[in-house]
């Protein structure tokens, strides 16, 4: 495939490439996070064992795909429902991302926690975020014309 039909590819607006994006940032977003939390604040030295070489990277290893594959599906998931919703509803308004966040948090994070309260709780809290983002940023757009 030649090099511009990738890019005309990537430039595309369909709710698949959009959720690909939003996976894959949050993939990047997530191993980052996870190599700065394994590095500074999880101090727990494993211990030394004879089939593993080097203990110490392979926790920092592990430890960043945790993040990474937990980041990249709150924002594909998020990414697809906003998508999806956009073009059912043929609106885009705060309520698209308030349902994505909703769905991404409770079924990710509220599938760590393994509970039922803890899912709507975490569903809650990223619809609310993201309703008072996309509500905030809409205002800056409409004070800036």
């Amino acid at each position: 495939m030649e090099h511009s039909k990738v890019r005309d590819l990537l430039d595309q607006h369909t709710p698949i490439m959009v959720t690909v994006k939003g996976a894959t940032m949050g993939l990047t977003a997530g191993t980052v996070t996870g190599a700065i939390v394994a590095t500074l604040f999880d101090r727990d030295v494993p211990p030394v064992n004879k089939n593993v070489t080097h203990p110490e990277l392979m926790r920092t290893l592990k430890v960043c795909g945790n993040y990474g594959l937990t980041f990249a599906a709150l924002g594909g998931i998020y990414a697809g429902v906003d998508q999806l919703l956009e073009k059912q509803r043929k609106k885009k308004d705060f309520i698209n991302g308030a349902v994505g966040a909703f769905v991404a948090g409770a079924s990710v994070l509220g599938f760590k926690g393994r509970s039922i309260s803890s899912a709507l709780f975490c569903g809650s809290a990223l619809a609310f975020t993201s309703a008072v983002l996309e509500h905030c940023l809409s205002d800056d757009k409409t004070h800036d014309q």
